[in-house]
């Protein structure tokens, strides 16, 4: 997180909010927090960014279970219209469902609530490190799903050097743009590389390619 970042927290019950405030605070010294109880009270807010404060916000918390709908939708909008922002979901629920629908809509990180403040730091941390931050029974239920989903294609499918870099960055949580970054490329030609990936393990999903990150031990 940059000294001078913007996060947003979405969160409607005020204890749980001032536990996350004070974990952010903690984890990442200069952030600037805002902190909103529902998705209408979040769009408003996002729909406030210009500038300079949009190119500050780069980091998101987000409950799932809001009173005014699902927090999915936001990330989901945060994805598409910020994509410099990480999300990261903090929730009561750790189920596959809820899981992966937030991975699929753009979450790189997921948190279960009521563990203690001291770790909820220690995973925040990790962002910083390219890592996304993972609760561990989230963490040992990607690791049993890969564990048990068999991959669509074999997993011995030759990929170049620059594809096997991609893929492993892209199960970092990475978006296009950042692995572009990473890798001193072109967007276009990152993208081009994943296209490829997809087409080679036949596959469409990012979730997938974690998948076979994991079993060609790069993640």
């Amino acid at each position: 997180m940059t000294r001078d970042g913007l996060c947003l927290v979405i969160e409607d019950q005020p204890d749980n909010q001032a536990r996350m405030k004070q974990a952010l605070t903690a984890a990442f010294d200069g952030l600037e927090i805002v902190c909103v109880a529902n998705l209408k009270a979040g769009r408003l807010w996002l729909s406030s960014l210009d500038g300079e404060r949009a190119r500050r916000f780069v980091l998101a918390i987000v409950d799932l279970g809001l009173p005014d709908g699902s927090g999915i939708e936001l990330i989901q909008e945060i994805t598409a219209g910020f994509p410099a922002a990480t999300c990261v979901v903090s929730s009561m629920y750790d189920d596959d469902g809820h899981l992966f629908e937030a991975l699929s809509a753009g979450a790189r990180g997921y948190l279960v609530k009521h563990q203690e403040p001291d770790m909820i730091v220690h995973y925040l941390r990790r962002i910083e490190q390219g890592e996304p931050p993972l609760s561990p029974s989230i963490a040992l239920r990607l690791l049993d799903h890969f564990r048990t989903q068999a991959p669509k294609a074999d997993p011995d499918v030759a990929l170049t050097g620059r594809e096997t870099e991609t893929l492993a960055l892209l199960a970092r949580g990475l978006t296009i743009a950042e692995v572009a970054r990473h890798l001193g490329l072109a967007h276009s030609t990152v993208a081009g590389y994943v296209k490829l990936i997809y087409q080679k393990l036949n596959i469409s999903t990012r979730v997938e390619a974690t998948l076979h990150a994991v079993k060609r031990g790069l993640a």
